[in-house]
């Protein structure tokens, strides 16, 4: 598949049989477990206190390095004082030394996530380019710094066993296993969040959560708690109009964009700093499904996204995402050409600030323990290395005490840094001593800073030995208060934006999603209030929507509105992307020539493409990887018909409804697969008697997106420039405007 896969026995598609020759009776000979599958890796063998298998300078489970350094291996200038406003200041919320330390030792005497409980991570590498070299003093940016990764993708609303394609904001949380201790981004797919002040965090997950007293509707947002908070907090807005766009309903983890949501500080080498705000950008692109789609895989593979994430890395298609940064000036208003950088409901358009590529990032292998590693990995952002800072945005002062002490209880103890999925590749020497979970067995008498018994050791380091000193940023002279600024003020003219910047086709999506969300409300108060906030957005967004809940549309409060500038950025649309992953299933039958087929699968994965060939039974899983009966078109991007396949022995009612169909020269359940195909705007290819199919599917042979021709190959060839569009999306135009023609990107 990939040029740089160097895996011996990699399989082409996922599903093979392990390389472990199990045998087919119950063994009964004692013998080594089998070997793993290829596709998978492991923690890095290191201790719980960062060392390698190959230090033999002593007991690996030893605290190591002459410096004093916190749990993530991060060298510390400090432990006698506080971070505070000034000498005789308050102490601030964001020492997360202070809380560490403290947390640590409140611990010392010895459940599912609240959000973000359902994800997927993999294994991978981060390769700088060493573009953010004079950026930040962060070794992990230096030119050719290979960092290894762990990656965890998740929704926010649902619990564990819900399923993946419902509504939802995403997680995209990286940790990032540098020298110089670990690293995590913790960010989201949409770049803004709903509320300003961490505060109101629990007020927004207790709305959107199912509700108490039924504890339904489980993972989304359809229902009136979630409205009610939005539509009275229209802080909320901004993110909800991009949850309601087709970013709610990803295509995949690989096809979906990461953003660090805050803006950040970097520290230069030179001292000089710079505020930021991170972005992953996928090199497929950013995809979706369309809600019809996301609606049927929920029934038929509630895994969809987990599977599609490991079934790619199993084939050797590895996902790749460039990290990128959005550089402004460090002022002291921290703002950005009137847009105030603390604001995390606040974007800065890539038009006017583009993101600066500092490297790419590669998974490459599956975890071995799903337990073991993703359920037990925790991040947090306060996870910090030298070169990259906070700042005062309120909603990260509060993640920084809230990550750290969610971990404590989901994790059994204060020592969750000692798993192996947590374990920093850094040597740790931070005197925390026991708790629940202890590894680490510790050396020397005392555990206390200063101290003559173990000859002083740990030392503090210095800015010139890499230890982490927060950058004396000046805090003016204030008052205490329970305020925000404001130019926190402002909750519309940013979603303005958002909906000018979306094509016509991306609009009906929206206009479709706030009407099939409100529609699920119960109460009209809460429809009504949503649609006073629709109105200062977008006067025919809440038009639309009204008509379909059958309300009157009410008039903008403040008077008309101004025509915002789009940023095309923010468009998923409009753009051709690689096609590398992508999945296309080949519907064949007994008078398939074998020999065009095999020439057929031969060109999709020189193309990087995967074939999914579909049989009317199983068999040989090298060959034959879904039946007419199991197979359903939400897993391909698009389908290709070698002739027209007669129904099946199998295809009775009495056993698959989806053989009820009209029975014609075509298997009834191929004739749904390809109508949900059509429906839902994906290419389709064929040879042979295709036509005959189509038209006995009911489909237009001769219509957008519909390639046929005597050449199998040839007929491949431009089903994949079509995929490179993702979607047909001239098939349905939106009754506003034309689609506009792609440009290559």
């Amino acid at each position: 598949m990939s040029a740089d896969d160097t895996r011996s026995g990699t399989p082409d598609v996922p599903g093979a049989p392990s390389a472990g020759e199990p045998t087919v009776e119950e063994p009964v000979e004692p013998r080594p477990p089998l070997p793993p599958k290829p596709d998978q890796a492991a923690p890095a063998p290191l201790s719980a206190t960062g060392r390698g298998p190959q230090d033999d300078s002593g007991p690996v489970r030893a605290q190591d390095g002459a410096y004093l350094t916190n749990a993530q291996g991060t060298r510390l200038p400090d432990s006698d004082h506080s971070l505070k406003a000034g000498p005789r200041g308050p102490v601030l919320l964001q020492d997360h030394h202070l809380r560490e330390k403290i947390t640590h030792f409140d611990h010392e005497r010895i459940p599912e996530r609240v959000v973000h409980a359902r994800g997927a991570a993999a294994h991978g590498v981060f390769e700088s380019y060493g573009a953010g070299a004079g950026l930040s003093k962060a070794g992990f940016l230096a030119a050719g710094a290979r960092t290894p990764v762990f990656v965890r993708f998740s929704t926010v609303l649902g619990s564990r066993g819900s399923a993946d394609t419902v509504r939802d904001t995403r997680g995209f949380a990286t940790k990032f296993y540098t020298g110089e201790g670990v690293f995590d981004l913790v960010g989201n797919n949409i770049p803004v969040f709903f509320i300003q002040d961490a505060v109101k965090f629990p007020d927004v997950v207790h709305a959107a959560k199912p509700h108490p007293d039924r504890e339904i509707p489980q993972a989304q947002s359809a229902h009136d708690t979630f409205w009610d908070f939005v539509s009275l907090h229209t802080e909320a807005t901004h993110h909800t109009l991009w949850n309601m766009s087709d970013r709610g309903i990803p295509r995949s983890y690989r096809t979906m964009e990461g953003f660090g949501i805050h803006t950040f500080r970097l520290v230069a080498p030179d001292g000089s700093t710079s505020l930021v705000k991170w972005h992953w950008k996928p090199k497929l692109g950013v995809h979706s499904l369309t809600w019809d789609e996301a609606q049927l895989i929920g029934g038929t593979d509630p895994d969809y996204h987990r599977r599609d994430l490991y079934d790619a890395i199993e084939a050797g298609a590895y996902p790749q995402w460039e990290l990128g940064v959005q550089v402004m000036p460090d002022t002291p208003e921290q703002t950005f050409q009137g847009i105030d950088l603390l604001d995390p409901t606040k974007i800065v358009p890539e038009e006017l600030a583009p993101v600066q590529p500092l490297g790419l990032m590669t998974l490459h292998a599956n975890p071995t323990n799903f337990f073991a590693e993703v359920e037990q990995v925790a991040f947090h952002p306060g996870h910090l290395v030298p070169g990259i800072d906070v700042t005062d945005d309120p909603l990260l002062a509060g993640r920084l005490f809230s990550y750290l002490d969610t971990q404590i209880t989901r994790l059994g103890g204060p020592n969750f840094a000692q798993i192996p999925i947590n374990r920093t590749h850094a040597p740790v020497n931070d005197m925390l001593r026991d708790g629940f979970h202890q590894d680490a067995v510790h050396p020397g008498t005392a555990p206390y800073k200063p101290n003559s018994l173990d000859g002083g050791c740990p030392f503090f380091a210095g800015a010139d030995e890499h230890a982490f000193v927060e950058h004396p940023q000046p805090v003016p002279a204030s008052r205490k208060v329970r305020e925000a600024p404001a130019s926190f003020d402002d909750h519309f003219s940013q979603a303005r934006i958002f909906w000018a910047s979306m094509t016509p086709v991306e609009q009906e999506h929206i206009i479709n999603a706030y009407s099939f969300e409100l529609g699920k409300c119960t109460e009209p108060a809460v429809r009504e209030r949503t649609l006073r906030v629709l109105a200062r957005i977008d006067a025919r967004l809440c038009a639309q929507v009204a008509d379909g809940l059958g309300l009157p549309a009410p008039e903008p409060e403040g008077g008309e509105l101004t025509d915002p500038e789009p940023s095309p950025a923010l468009s998923q649309l409009g753009r051709d992307w690689p096609v590398a992953g992508r999945t296309v299933g080949i519907l064949t039958g007994p008078g398939t020539d074998p020999a065009a087929l095999d020439a057929v699968r031969r060109a999709a994965l020189a193309a990087d493409l995967v074939p999914l060939v579909v049989a009317p039974t199983g068999g040989d899983p090298a060959e034959v990887q879904r039946s007419f009966a199991t197979a359903r078109s939400t897993e391909f991007d698009a389908v290709l018909l070698a002739g027209a396949p007669a129904p099946a022995p199998d295809a009775t009612p009495a056993r698959d409804a989806r053989a009820a169909g009209p029975h014609t020269v075509l298997d009834p359940r191929l004739a749904l697969l390809l109508d949900e195909t059509w429906r839902h705007a994906k290419a389709i290819g064929g040879w042979g008697d295709a036509r005959e199919a189509l038209t006995a599917a009911g489909l237009p042979a001769d219509g957008p997106g519909v390639v046929l021709g005597t050449d199998p190959v040839q007929v491949l060839r431009e089903v994949t420039d079509l995929l490179a569009g993702h979607r047909v999306w001239d098939r349905f135009p939106p009754p506003t405007a034309q689609i506009p023609p792609p440009v290559t990107a």
